[in-house]
C-alpha cells in the first residue's frame, strides 16, 4: 500500500510505515440492538485445521455478548494478510505455521456498558470451562473509542 504513488505523496499524520493491513472474510456477524459508543478489538492466531471449532466457539461466544448488550460481534478469518516491511499480523500475534490470524470486534453502546458487558460475560456459567480452539497467550486485545464512522456519516 505504502508503494502506491496516490499514498506515497499523502502527508498522513501518522507513521504509515507501521501501519499493518490486511483484509479478513466475515464468518459471524451477530447484531443486537443501539449505536456503537466503544468497540473492543482482538487479532487472534488459530490454527487452520481449527477453523470450525473456532467459528463455533465463536458463534455462542456472539451470541452471549449480545445477550449482555454488545450492538455487534463480528468475527473474520484472515484471507488476504500480507507480510509488512516493518510489521504486520504475522508478526504481531506470533503466527506460526499452519495458523490463520482472525481479526474481531465487538461493538457497545458505551464503554460503561462495555465494562458491564464483559463483567456479565465472565459470570456467564455459559462461559466457564470452554476449550479455546486457539492459542490465548499471542492473541492481542484493546478497547477504542470511535473517531470517525461511515456508516453514521452516510446516515446508516
Amino acid at each position: 500500500m505504502m508503494a502506491d504513488p496516490r499514498i506515497a505523496g499523502l502527508d498522513m499524520p501518522f507513521d504509515g510505515k507501521r501501519m499493518i493491513h490486511g483484509g479478513f472474510a466475515t464468518i459471524v456477524d451477530e447484531r443486537g440492538g443501539g449505536t456503537t459508543g466503544y468497540v473492543d478489538g482482538c487479532l487472534t492466531p488459530v490454527a487452520i485445521d481449527a477453523r470450525a471449532a473456532y467459528t463455533d466457539f465463536a458463534a455462542l461466544s456472539a451470541r452471549l455478548f449480545v445477550e449482555h448488550g454488545a450492538v455487534r460481534v463480528v468475527e473474520c478469518w484472515g484471507d488476504d494478510v500480507p507480510p509488512g516491511r516493518h510489521t504486520d499480523y504475522a508478526r504481531a500475534v506470533d503466527l506460526q505455521p499452519g495458523e490463520a490470524a482472525c481479526y474481531s470486534w465487538i461493538e457497545w453502546p458505551s464503554k460503561d456498558a462495555r465494562d458491564a458487558g464483559w463483567q456479565a460475560i465472565m459470570a456467564d456459567p455459559r462461559m466457564a470451562g470452554r476449550d479455546l480452539p486457539f492459542d490465548g497467550r499471542r492473541m492481542l486485545y484493546g478497547g477504542f473509542t470511535p473517531i470517525f464512522d461511515q456508516a453514521m456519516r452516510a446516515g446508516g
